[in-house]
């Protein structure tokens, strides 16, 4: 039963976040004791300019935000484990031996001049979302004294993830502005997306300007007495369970309903997302509407794969060979890339010669147009 109720906290800390992106240190802090993680971020990273956006972190250290900082500034264009995170599924759960070796990992500059002087060895990561050349990630490290990942971790972080992603897609929909709980409806009514108060029956309580439009159109939602579906049977189920679900709070509702497909009858395609209203600050808005929870409905992107995963699949290169291949076209030649990726120089060379003879290159000039190509294409 304690077990229940902290997942039960931390998920409600998550959910409130979603409505106030002031409250993210804190949730994160809840997910950092929940898995037993020293510290953690939400983060995106791009795979072709390396770029880092820090949406929100939480480290217990002092030193913390100092290296932090030095990661946006500095190492995140060395981080090895990038880009390899972008090729694992949405919300799988990826530990460092995942992606490379410990034993390459420990030689790399990014592990002995970021990881080390913090005492952090290991960590977990996860796509929340994936673009066509970035990935939304959220990374929870482990500290030295606890040693690598362990099963419970990995157990823990697997069941924050889904909630993670909810809170974080949610938030992106509402443009990460505060929200006032009390007073979704009034808040979210201009909202550009469709939003959605319901009950646990589907039954609509309020639905903002755009939702109205929703369903006046009669191509993705229909409101048939007054109760929320979809005209497809089994999207239309979904919903209903995780309406349902909501009921008994935020950890019932686990994974369903955090990015519910949704096809129009013209073939258009969108995504519904569902904030439970039944803990944590949302309660008030739960109680105020007499609402289970709110939903939010938006266009669906293009799914493209991402130029590393494009090119490892057209080329047939291994996870080694990828991280040879974007160290070189993002750090330089040979001599450069050795002591970030934390092998001998020799090591680079192998891996690159057997890059140019898959990809039919012969020159790094090369290799800095094909990837600049796949980019463009895609």
């Amino acid at each position: 039963m304690r077990e229940a109720e902290e997942l039960s906290q931390v998920v409600g800390d998550i959910y409130d976040a979603s409505l106030d992106p002031a409250l993210w240190p804190t949730a994160i802090e809840s997910v950092c004791r929940y898995v037993g993680a020293a510290s953690a971020a939400l983060h995106s990273e791009d795979a072709i300019s390396r770029a880092t956006d820090a949406l929100f972190w939480w480290g217990g250290a002092s030193s913390a935000a100092y290296y932090f900082q030095a990661y946006i500034e500095k190492y995140r264009k060395i981080n090895p484990i990038f880009p390899g995170v972008i090729f694992f599924d949405v919300e799988q759960p990826v530990a460092v031996p995942d992606v490379i070796s410990c034993e390459e990992f420990v030689q790399t500059r990014f592990f002995r001049e970021w990881l080390a002087p913090q005492s952090l060895t290991d960590g977990l990561f996860s796509n929340l979302e994936k673009g066509v050349t970035s990935c939304a990630v959220f990374t929870a490290m482990r500290h030295a004294e606890k040693g690598p990942v362990d099963d419970r971790m990995r157990h823990r972080f697997e069941l924050i993830t889904p909630h993670v992603r909810r809170s974080m897609l949610i938030g992106k929909v509402i443009d990460l502005h505060r929200v006032e709980a009390a007073a979704l409806a009034d808040t979210l009514d201009e909202l550009a997306s469709a939003m959605f108060i319901v009950d646990s029956t589907a039954r609509i309580i309020h639905a903002n300007v755009a939702g109205h439009r929703l369903i006046g159109e009669a191509d993705v939602l229909r409101a048939a007495g007054g109760r929320l579906s979809a005209f497809d049977t089994k999207s239309s189920q979904n919903l209903l369970d995780v309406f349902a679900a909501a009921q008994a709070g935020d950890a019932a509702v686990g994974k369903g309903g955090i990015a519910v497909p949704l096809t129009a009858r013209t073939g258009g395609r969108y995504v519904a997302h569902v904030l439970p209203l039944t803990s944590g600050a949302r309660r008030k808005a739960g109680v105020s509407y007499a609402a289970t929870a709110a939903m939010f409905v938006r266009k669906a992107g293009l799914d493209l794969p991402s130029p590393p995963e494009a090119v490892a699949s057209e080329f047939k290169l291994t996870p080694a060979e990828v991280r040879v291949l974007f160290a070189i076209v993002q750090i330089g030649g040979v001599p450069e890339v050795a002591p970030v990726l934390g092998v001998s120089e020799q090591t680079v060379k192998s891996h690159l010669h057997r890059v140019y003879e898959k990809t039919a290159t012969k020159r790094q000039a090369d290799l800095v147009k094909l990837v600049a190509g796949y980019s463009a294409k895609l």
